[in-house]
Parts: C-alpha cells; sequence; structure tokens
C-alpha cells in the first residue's frame, strides 16, 4: 500500500504543515525523553477556552500498594447529584504524554454530557515500566468510585476512555476490573488502541506516517521492559494476548485504514463481538494514526469526533 496516495487529502494537507509526520522515532534513545517531553508539553498547556457551565480543578488519588499517588485532572459540568462519569487515558505510546494538560475534548465531552471527565497523569515508561501505568489507571478508578458521593457521579455510569496507548490502557484496565470483580464499568471507548505488542498482522509492518514501526518497537519495549513479543508477556500488559474476553462492558473502537494498529483493532473488536458483546467499530478511510487530534478541522475528524460524542452520549445519558 502507497500510504502517501491513500492518504484522505485533507489530512495530507494539514500533515504537510506540521512535524509531527517526520519524527524520526527510529532514532529517539531513551535518556532523551525527557527533553522530548519538555518539548512537547508547550502543545498539552496551551490554553483552552472551556465551554459555558465546565469547571476544571486536580485531585489526588491514593496510589495501589506502594505506588505513588496519581494526580488526576476533573473538567465538571452539570448539576445533577449523580453525573455520568468518563475515566480518561491519554496516549504517547506509554512514553509521552500528560493527564494534567488542557484537553478541548475532555472539556467538550463534560459540557455536552453534563458530567464529570477525570484524566489520569499515570506514570510513564521506561523509567516506570508495567504494571506502573495500569497500576494508576486502577487506582484512579478505585479512587473515583470510593468518592462518588463527594464527585457527585454515578458509579453505574462510568466509562473508561482512551487514545492509543491510553486505548491499550484502557482495554486493559476494563479486563482488570471485569477479572477482580470490583467495579462494573458502563462502556469502554477505544480510539485507535495500541493493543497487541506481537505486531505480527500486516497493518503492522505499515511504511505509514505519525507512528510507524519503529515508534512502535521502541514504545512496547519501553512498556513492557523486555523485546515485545516474548511469549511469557504478563497478564493485563497487552489486551489483545486475553484469550477470554466475555463479561466486558459494551465497547467503541474507532481507527484508520493508514493506521498500522489496524488489524489488531479491527481483530479485537471482531472478537469482543464473537464473546456477545455490543462493539461499534468504525474504519476511517485514509486516515492516519491520530488524524482527528492533529488534523482536527478535516471533515474525516470531525465525523470521527461526531461518532465518538453520540457513542458516549447513547451509552451515559
Amino acid at each position: 500500500m502507497d500510504v502517501a496516495t491513500e492518504l484522505d487529502a485533507e489530512i495530507a494537507a494539514a500533515l504537510a504543515a506540521t512535524a509531527v509526520s517526520r519524527v524520526d522515532y527510529a532514532a529517539i534513545e531513551y535518556a532523551a525523553l525527557p527533553t522530548l517531553r519538555e518539548q512537547m508539553s508547550q502543545r498539552w498547556f496551551t490554553p483552552i477556552e472551556l465551554p459555558g457551565g465546565v469547571t476544571t480543578r486536580e485531585a489526588v488519588a491514593p496510589g495501589v500498594g506502594d505506588g505513588p499517588d496519581v494526580p488526576v485532572k476533573l473538567y465538571e459540568a452539570g448539576t445533577s447529584a449523580s453525573r455520568p462519569a468518563i475515566l480518561w487515558i491519554h496516549g504517547g505510546g506509554y512514553m509521552f504524554g500528560t493527564g494534567l494538560g488542557n484537553d478541548p475534548r475532555l472539556a467538550q465531552w463534560a459540557g455536552a454530557l453534563g458530567c464529570v471527565v477525570m484524566s489520569v497523569d499515570y506514570r510513564l515508561a521506561p523509567e516506570h515500566p508495567y504494571p506502573a501505568a495500569l497500576d494508576d489507571c486502577s487506582a484512579a478508578l478505585a479512587w473515583a468510585v470510593a468518592n462518588a458521593d463527594e464527585l457527585r457521579i454515578d458509579p453505574a455510569r462510568i466509562a473508561v476512555a482512551g487514545a492509543s496507548a491510553g486505548g491499550g490502557l484502557a482495554a486493559a484496565l476494563a479486563l482488570l476490573e471485569r477479572d477482580r470483580g470490583q467495579h462494573a464499568l458502563a462502556y469502554q471507548l477505544l480510539i485507535y488502541p495500541m493493543l497487541d505488542d506481537r505486531m505480527t498482522t500486516a497493518s503492522s509492518a505499515l511504511d505509514t506516517v505519525v507512528w510507524t514501526p519503529a515508534a512502535n518497537t521502541i514504545g512496547w519495549r519501553a512498556y513492557l521492559g523486555q523485546d515485545p513479543g516474548a511469549t511469557d508477556l504478563a497478564p493485563y500488559a497487552a489486551a489483545a494476548r486475553v484469550v477470554d474476553l466475555s463479561g466486558l462492558p459494551p465497547a467503541w473502537i474507532g481507527v484508520g485504514t493508514l493506521d498500522l494498529f489496524r488489524d489488531e483493532d479491527i481483530d479485537y473488536a471482531r472478537r469482543l463481538l464473537a464473546a456477545g458483546l455490543s462493539t461499534e467499530l468504525h474504519v476511517y478511510a485514509g486516515a492516519p494514526h491520530g488524524f482527528e487530534s492533529i488534523c482536527p478541522d478535516t471533515a474525516i475528524a470531525r465525523r470521527c469526533d461526531a461518532e465518538i460524542d453520540a457513542a458516549l452520549t447513547r451509552a451515559l445519558t
């Protein structure tokens, strides 16, 4: 597949105006990650205008076991004493990103749904390999449930949502909560989730833009603390490795045709359906990884956002 000719025309033009598609991930060294994160932080902390009625604040969830406390940023709206809630897990290949930045999508969700969106600032790899990030997400969920009255949320209407590595963590958290039986999530929203470290599908080798096979290998190696594809992988480290997908919450999965996660995401949706779960799968022609975030003003990005908003509305209201 020739990615250059298959790219959606609007996305191709938008990418050409940015440096995102030209990052040389193969040259990334772990020692340089703090500097790269600092360079990226300008985008994450760009001020945004909050929709009317939406407020933000930061809180702290007690860590799991001996783990550190977990910072959480809240986007809040609505007057109900029992609001729905979304636990948001940011992307970044397990190595980048923050849950404490200014995210217009989360603010929009809070305002449109009259809900609380809780954005988790989980620990990053390789400094903190698996299970640190998943432990932090689990801690944030446990804190939200334990403090439902104070937060004015309905613990029966909590969705977990994430993009890219955050989507992989969201899927893993849904599996973990199912097996522990501690809390039943209402929904899982997985935006081009990073699910399978084995990288054996056709799309995992795509010579594509934004997130490349080289980047994927580096990200998985950082998160797992070992080369990806090992036979003795720890439980919940890669959601696609879990055999039994029954008993999970309903799901929405979206991915572009030029995303190297395409095939693993489609397969995960197929397996959820085979397990008897209500599952929506949306595949966006000509879209690479991160398209609706990097190129939000394109028609295909607006369509993706509208379909995500509609899914959350159905699930939570």
